[in-house]
C-alpha cells in the first residue's frame, strides 16, 4: 500500500480495449479504501478461503520506460507478467501486461495507477488473485 500514491488505483479492465476504471465494468477497480479493505479480508484469521494459503512465483520482464514527463519527473512504465499459483493440489497460470503510471514524491516514485491486463480476461474465472497481481 505505502507504494500507492494516496489517489492511487488499482486496475483490472473487463475488455483490453477499455481506456477508463471510473464508472465501467471492471475485473476490479479500487481505490486505496478498497485495496485496504481486500486486505484486510484476505489477512484476516477467519478468510477460509485462504485455508490453506497459496503459493504463488512471479516473473515480470520487458520492463520498458514508455514516457517521462520532462516537468515533474513521472513515468508510464509497461512490463509483461506470468504469475503461478498453487493451491489445494491445483497450479493456475496468469499471464499479461502491466502498465504503471508513477508518480515522482521525495520519497521516490510511487503507484498513481497499475494496470494489469491478463491475456485471458474473456475466460471464465472461480476468483482472481487481486493480492498479487
Amino acid at each position: 500500500m505505502d507504494l500507492f500514491t494516496a489517489d492511487g488505483h488499482y486496475w483490472m479492465p473487463a475488455t483490453p480495449e477499455q481506456n477508463e476504471g471510473e464508472g465501467q465494468p471492471n475485473i476490479f477497480y479500487e481505490d486505496h479504501y478498497l485495496m485496504r479493505v481486500r486486505i484486510g479480508r484476505i489477512n484476516h484469521p477467519n478468510a477460509w478461503s485462504q485455508s490453506p494459503p497459496n503459493r504463488t512465483g512471479h516473473v515480470v520482464s520487458n520492463v520498458i520506460v514508455e514516457s517521462e514527463d520532462a516537468a515533474t519527473g513521472d513515468l508510464i512504465v509497461r512490463s509483461k507478467f506470468h504469475v503461478v499459483e498453487y493451491r489445494n493440489d491445483e497450479q493456475r497460470y496468469f499471464a499479461g501486461k502491466y502498465r504503471h503510471d508513477l508518480a515522482s514524491t521525495p520519497r521516490g516514485y510511487r503507484i498513481r495507477l497499475q494496470r494489469v491486463d491478463i491475456v485471458n480476461v474473456e475466460g471464465p474465472f472461480d476468483y482472481v488473485l487481486q493480492y498479487w497481481i
